[in-house]
């Protein structure tokens, strides 16, 4: 995520001086660029505030207790 933010921040950077240069075309391919980077973000701090342990619950022992292997046939 270091990585992601560090792009956004220099596509900021880069937004900002297009703006200052008046070049169009430019601006609007970073500000989709710099959507894009902020989408994916956020959908990483999102996933990153999920546990990310599952439940996989007990094994229920009692049910097989009363069986034995001397009960099955082969």
């Amino acid at each position: 995520m270091p990585r992601l933010q560090e792009i956004h921040a220099n596509r900021i950077d880069g937004l900002q001086e297009a703006k200052d240069q008046g070049w169009l075309g430019e601006v609007a391919a970073i500000e989709t660029t710099v959507a894009a980077a902020a989408q994916k973000l956020e959908e990483m701090r999102d996933r990153a505030a999920q546990p990310s342990t599952v439940h996989l619950g007990m094994p229920d022992f009692r049910r097989d207790a009363g069986q034995s292997s001397a009960g099955f046939k082969s």
